[in-house]
């Protein structure tokens, strides 16, 4: 198993320095960012290394000095949203990490499944999240006619570069869930598209990730170290709690498209938390070893969006969990 870091929250420092924070942490991986909602700013010769032996030989020696494995990549975006402006360049992005994973020696790409609007004039996505009836059926319908061909086409890219793409099974998406993850891949007749296994979407969904994963078995090719917190205001509001609003000052974290990261609600039905603030540490004993039962070779990275925690500490605390659960994967027959 690999233990490491998605480094978008080290964004504040370049490469190197990142990468001392890992090793510092006791961890050995790390997965970059290449685009899709956030720019590659720990790539920032993205280009020069799908050319240049040179320069993809100069990057990959940043990680071997630093005694840091470089462990997939990440696009992360909407590759279906109908704004010209988001959806077309997330997908060229997507396709961009396919091929430069392939130059790196890389085999995981990390996405989203994406989610188109509602018909062919939506300028938004529209998510059916329970089509209790027909006319939203017809709209999901719809919606995964648009996504076939795309998503077939990735996959086919994919396998060409020796890649398999780990999708993020996230809120807002045609994919959010193990069904639809399986939906995606016996409707593209996938070969290289699988889940990135990150427990955080699932726990607020009411979904065991434990079971999740030996349910989806060699679909898990990736995963995210992420915990949630469900709070007493669920009781009130249901975990489809939509009482966010918008960052102001220097808080505002900006998106493709013109859009910012929107503000989490007070009193919040769930939230984001640092490993064992959400689920203690016999999940992630359980979770790890289960993944290790798919792939003793998996690689697992935080990925820290705890509010209440600043980027150091919340890596620590985060650390700390992974590495305990770590120790208890039972070495290989």
């Amino acid at each position: 198993m690999k233990y490491g870091v998605y480094t978008a929250i080290l964004h504040d420092r370049p490469l190197p320095e990142a990468l001392s924070v890992i090793k510092g942490l006791g961890l050995d991986a790390a997965e970059i960012n290449v685009g899709g909602f956030l720019p590659p700013v720990h790539m920032p010769t993205i280009d020069d290394i799908l050319i240049s032996d040179a320069a993809r030989d100069e990057y990959l020696g940043t990680f071997t000095e630093a005694g840091v494995e470089l462990a997939g990549l990440n696009a992360n975006g909407n590759p279906l949203h109908p704004n010209p402006e988001i959806g077309p360049p997330t997908l060229a992005d997507i396709e961009r990490a396919i091929k430069v994973a392939n130059r790196l020696g890389q085999t995981r790409v990390v996405t989203m499944s994406g989610l188109p609007g509602a018909d062919s004039a939506a300028t938004v996505p529209t998510w059916i999240v329970n089509p209790w009836e027909s006319s939203y059926l017809d709209v999901r319908d719809a919606q995964w006619e648009a996504a076939t061909p795309i998503w077939r086409n990735l996959d086919r890219l994919a396998a060409d570069n020796g890649v398999k793409i780990a999708i993020e099974m996230h809120p807002h998406n045609l994919v959010f869930n193990p069904a639809t993850l399986e939906r995606l891949v016996e409707t593209i007749g996938a070969t290289n598209v699988g889940a990135e296994m990150d427990p955080s979407h699932l726990f607020w969904q009411g979904i065991d990730p434990v079971a999740a994963v030996d349910h989806l078995g060699e679909l898990v090719v990736h995963a995210a170290a992420k915990d949630v917190r469900i709070n007493e205001a669920a009781q009130i509001h249901g975990v489809l709690d939509d009482r966010h609003t918008r960052f102001t000052g220097d808080r505002i974290t900006n998106i493709r498209g013109g859009a910012a990261i929107s503000a989490w609600p007070k009193g919040s039905a769930w939230d984001f938390v640092a490993l064992g603030k959400g689920h203690d540490q016999d999940f992630w004993n359980r979770f790890v070893v289960a993944l290790a039962r798919v792939d003793p070779n998996m690689a697992v990275h935080i990925e820290h969006e705890d509010e209440s925690l600043g980027r150091i500490e919340g890596l620590e605390t985060a650390a700390e969990v992974l590495l305990t659960a770590a120790r208890t994967v039972p070495s290989p027959a």
